[in-house]
């Protein structure tokens, strides 16, 4: 996996920022705009979107904790929570942080707190609160392998399912989750039951004509809906709504997670509208 172009992007739009020595998070979200960044994500792997992700938070992380100019790292931050909002995946995927790193961003809010940027202590609040990092004792930067980012996905992964199981087990919801209405319903007995039954009572009529006037009861010969084909339309629509929510909860059938792609013009089309609130919450 090839990711060099993807930091070399996310290095530009530093270097963009940083040589304008900008130090707020609307200037930095007017380039990202400017350069409709989130369109890398139409690039992404279609595989490792554990790697993927990871490597480029790491990239920002880098730029964060250097000991380059305060814009630069500014600028890391900013791109650092930009890309986890901006992320095209559901779940979203953790920003992993080790403790020297911790320690290094606690220093660095210092810093900003120093240099009277007083949104920086404000955003990590707000990236605490949202949960969104993930804890842990190696040091990528150091180390740098594709596998300790692997084997942190997976542990991640591990921890949602883990959430799962214990939200779902033995519970009545379960059921209901997967529940075959059809074969709750015995619908193909019902429906064979309904023909028959329609069958049935053409053939009575068209017997009893034969004997009576049978004018006031044409009516019960009115092709309505059979009684298999509405519980059919039923199961169709309990089927469609299951559907709906493995797509939004990143359920699958036997209760495991799975990735959720969602389509990325929805996300380009809602972006400056959150970007709005968030500044606006900080800023509050």
């Amino acid at each position: 996996m090839d990711l060099k172009p993807f930091k070399l992007d996310i290095d530009e739009l530093l270097a963009d920022y940083a040589k304008e020595n900008y130090t707020s998070l609307n200037d930095f979200k007017r380039l990202w705009m400017e350069k409709k960044f989130s369109y890398m994500y139409e690039g992404r792997p279609k595989t490792n979107s554990g790697v993927f992700m990871q490597s480029l938070f790491l990239h920002c992380i880098g730029h964060m904790t250097s000991q380059s100019s305060l814009p630069q790292r500014l600028a890391g931050l900013y791109c650092l929570y930009c890309l986890y909002e901006c992320q095209p995946y559901q779940p979203k995927f953790k920003i992993y942080l080790s403790l020297e790193e911790c320690k290094q961003l606690k220093e660095f809010v210092v810093v900003a707190k120093q240099n009277g940027v007083r949104l920086v202590p404000a955003l990590v609040k707000r990236m605490l609160d949202k949960g969104m990092f993930l804890f842990g004792f190696i040091n990528l930067l150091r180390d740098d392998g594709e596998k300790q980012v692997e084997e942190l996905t997976a542990f991640q992964n591990k921890r949602v399912k883990f959430a799962c199981d214990k939200l779902f087990a033995n519970t009545q919801i379960e059921s209901y989750m997967h529940m075959d209405l059809g074969a709750e319903f015995e619908l193909d007995s019902i429906k064979k039951l309904s023909k028959d039954y329609a069958e049935a009572k053409k053939l009575a009529l068209a017997e009893a004509s034969q004997t009576v006037d049978i004018e006031d009861a044409s009516h019960i010969l009115q092709d309505d809906k059979l009684l298999g084909d509405k519980v059919d339309e039923v199961v169709k629509e309990w089927d469609s709504q299951k559907e709906e929510l493995y797509e939004k909860t990143g359920l699958s059938r036997g209760n495991e997670l799975v990735m959720v792609e969602h389509d990325e013009s929805e996300l380009l089309h809602h972006e400056d509208e959150g970007f709005d609130e968030i500044t606006q919450l900080l800023l509050d």
